[in-house]
């Protein structure tokens, strides 16, 4: 593995305070050293580094999207984790945590371990995140501290709910006793049989069953009364409630009482709830068809609000890739998702920098350091010394247009092709290899 200089660009490193011209060393992996411009010139030279002149772009810490689906083992006609950490490399991302509801669900040691096996030609680090209960059924807790030591970051039913209140109590307490956050699909299947968007006038217009906020924000609000509980015992540790997609007005709210009152929670809101509406579906446009649903303008504000005040501890993709075949059915009949990961910057960009002027310092922080800091994963999200060499360089002025017949990904199902965003990548250096060059 060649040292490499990254020299000439504007660094920003949320962890470190630093937001201003810095020169980067990388060597063995990691971060050697952060220094003023062309003071690392002699060192490099005497090391043999090559050389990457950041001249015009921003060197931050490589980004960290703690929700996505790769999809293997068992659909590996949608994506496969060598193609979707691709797809992660050219979005900037050097980290990616991959959802359990895989076939079979990953809720074994042993299938969390095939995911990580260098046999699955991922360009990065993946790192998984196991079933909450055995076969995301909902009803018999995995092995926590089992599936931990193989490598999980946090444990998740993620595209059903874990709906009973004695299993969720159960999730919670033995989470928190292996130190792992559950993370909540939030969403009461009680209240969504047969819907296929959101609750409004844009689905009556259209004729089809809507999902309620009602449905959101009752689970988000039962898992917080449960936390609340868990917390009040004294128990050693606090369990950490972490509620996925966030897209609802009174959801978030909910999380932000929590906060107030102490208790653990946190959550993230992905591209597509910052900037779409349900009014996105038009005529059964299966491309915006995902679960949580595209909700109303005013939830839609919510989460730039939220994003903008700290409420939302950080932006995650919900990747989930699906076969053209699969998306061209009727709207009803079509899975639910939409690809994410080359297109989350740039949206963020033109959304976030762009119209609401939010300092490029908070938006590198909500797609790296405050991720990673979410399910702690350390050394990441961060360009001090010692850290691992994760880096993303990007044009923060390049205006691009985003070609879905162009991803890396092995699907194409998104509804910002011909979008034109801001922000643009240039490089991705996942521990101190090239993994991506434009």
């Amino acid at each position: 593995m060649k040292p490499i200089l990254i020299r000439g660009g504007h660094l920003i490193d949320p962890v470190g305070h630093i937001d201003a011209p810095r020169d980067l060393l990388l060597q063995e992996g990691r971060v050697a050293e952060v220094a003023a411009p062309g003071k690392l010139n002699a060192a490099a030279k005497k090391i043999s580094a090559e050389i990457v002149n950041a001249s015009g772009l921003i060197v931050a810490p490589g980004f960290v999207d703690i929700h996505v689906h790769l999809r293997e083992p068992g659909q590996g006609y949608k994506e496969t984790i060598a193609t979707g950490t691709a797809a992660a490399a050219a979005g900037g991302f050097t980290s990616v945590c991959a959802m359990p509801n895989t076939i079979p669900v990953n809720d074994s040691p042993e299938i969390t371990r095939w995911m990580l096996s260098p046999e699955r030609g991922a360009c990065m680090r993946v790192f998984p995140i196991a079933a909450a209960t055995r076969g995301s059924m909902g009803e018999a807790l995995t092995e926590y501290g089992s599936l931990k030591a193989a490598g999980a970051v946090g444990v998740s039913d993620d595209g059903k709910p874990i709906l009973g209140d004695a299993i969720m109590h159960q999730s919670l307490v033995a989470a928190a006793r292996n130190g792992l956050p559950v993370i909540q699909h939030a969403e009461d299947t009680r209240l969504t049989g047969g819907c296929s968007m959101n609750a409004g006038r844009v689905a009556f217009r259209l004729g089809l069953r809507g999902m309620s906020i009602e449905a959101e924000a009752g689970l988000v609000e039962r898992d917080i009364r449960l936390v609340r509980e868990i917390t009040g015992q004294g128990k050693d540790t606090r369990p950490h409630l972490h509620v996925a997609h966030i897209s609802t007005a009174r959801a978030l709210e909910a999380v932000k009482q929590a906060r107030r009152n102490g208790l653990h929670v946190t959550c993230e809101v992905a591209p597509h709830h910052f900037t779409l509406t349900d009014e996105a579906v038009g005529e059964y446009e299966t491309n915006c068809k995902m679960n949580p649903p595209l909700r109303a303008e005013t939830d839609r504000e919510a989460m730039i609000a939220g994003l903008l005040d700290g409420s939302v501890d950080c932006i995650a993709t919900d990747h989930a890739p699906h076969a053209i075949h699969e998306k061209e059915v009727e709207f009803e009949r079509a899975p639910n998702g939409i690809t994410g990961l080359e297109t989350a910057l740039g949206l963020t960009m033109r959304l976030l920098y762009q119209q609401y002027r939010m300092p490029l310092s908070r938006i590198v922080s909500l797609l790296s350091a405050q991720p990673a800091q979410v399910f702690n994963l350390k050394g990441r999200g961060t360009l001090a010394a010692g850290a691992f060499a994760d880096v993303v360089l990007f044009d923060p002025a390049a205006q691009w247009t985003f070609e879905a017949k162009h991803s890396k990904s092995k699907s194409k199902n998104t509804p910002f092709d011909g979008w034109k965003l801001l922000g643009k990548v240039k490089m991705t250096i996942s521990e101190g290899r090239i993994v991506y060059r434009a």
